[in-house]
């Protein structure tokens, strides 16, 4: 025969499996944040060896070894402005396991591509934003022009006539430039380049006359004479490049771009992992060591919350998108 639990035991005992019920997943969760990370993780860079966004994550991905005792794999995925690696990467186990460095063409590309292999908005939880700084106006060293005033008053008066390279349509310093003519009321002819390399090498030879890059890729070249620096795309002075002063004061009011650098990991990362991983790496760039090293790459720490950085993307790409469609600037 089979035994029936007095309706009170049978009360209990069902009060007991919803107990369990309900703690189960929370205390899932708590055990696997305090085993984050279970195994290597893998930091993927968009770009090729030797870029910022290189240099940067294999200098994270060291202090993210250091402190979790797990391996931080560096992979280089390259292609399509980036899309490829972040393809892959949106695709991964949402676990903190695999993440990705991502900079501000991120939120350019994503304004105006139109196939890209993930939703930019939704695909990534954002993890943190490692650093920043200003982009630098600078021109060939055979030009006349010894300050941004005397290029706009030029520029006005030669509508079209200076030719201004990119590393490519839809990157940060071909919306950056476009931005720049629209607040100077100045009209420049665009040259794009496949890479920021022959941009740089056709503006120190006087190919083209101007050209908006990071200080990574160009404070070198400016210091050097081979190129002048004119100004900083930043609306207060900035220690990454002394000496130069804000493009706004000089006649293009309003005008500020500032470059970041940040990391991203598949959407549907638990909040914990993620928070885990920001505050690893908010320890880390709050180091002297860190600091300096990023200021001699031309950028400085920044140590902001997931959401906080979220909503610098979110706001880049609704802005580049206005920029886009002001400039009829079109993905390629």
């Amino acid at each position: 025969m089979t035994q029936r639990l007095h309706p009170l035991r049978a009360t209990h005992a069902l009060a007991f499996v919803l107990a369990i019920a309900a703690w189960w997943p929370i205390a899932a969760l708590a055990q696997g944040a305090a085993a984050f990370p279970g195994k290597p993780i893998l930091f993927v860079v968009t770009s090729p060896p030797g870029g910022s966004n290189d240099t940067f994550a294999r200098a994270i991905g060291k202090k993210l070894s250091e402190s979790f005792g797990k391996p931080v794999v560096v992979e280089n995925r390259p292609g399509a402005t980036g899309s490829i690696g972040e393809g892959f990467v949106a695709k991964s186990a949402p676990d903190g396991h695999t993440i990705v460095m991502i900079s501000s063409t991120y939120t350019t590309k994503s304004a105006i591509a139109t196939n890209l292999p993930f939703d930019p908005l939704t695909a990534f939880a954002p993890v943190a934003m490692v650093g920043k700084g200003p982009m630098l106006l600078a021109v060939a060293p055979s030009t006349p022009f010894k300050t941004t005033e005397e290029l706009f008053a030029f520029a006005k008066a030669n509508p079209g006539k200076l030719n201004y390279a990119t590393s490519g349509t839809g990157s940060i310093n071909h919306f950056a430039t476009e931005l720049m003519g629209e607040a100077a009321g100045v009209k420049l002819t665009h040259v794009p380049y496949k890479g920021m390399g022959p941009a740089t090498a056709d503006l120190m030879a006087g190919h083209v006359q101007v050209l908006i890059a990071s200080a990574p890729s160009m404070l070198a070249q400016v210091k050097g004479g081979k190129v002048r620096g004119l100004g900083v795309t930043t609306v207060k002075p900035s220690a990454i490049a002394p000496g130069l002063a804000p493009v706004a004061g000089a006649g293009a009011p309003g005008y500020n771009v500032e470059l970041w650098w940040g990391i991203l990991a598949p959407a549907g990362t638990p909040k914990d992992v993620i928070a885990k991983l920001n505050a690893e790496i908010n320890k880390a760039l709050a180091t002297d060591e860190m600091k300096e090293f990023l200021a001699r790459e031309g950028a400085e720490a920044a140590l902001v919350s997931p959401e906080t950085f979220g909503e610098v993307i979110r706001s880049d790409i609704a802005r580049w998108k206005k920029v886009a469609a002001t400039a009829g600037i079109k993905a390629d």
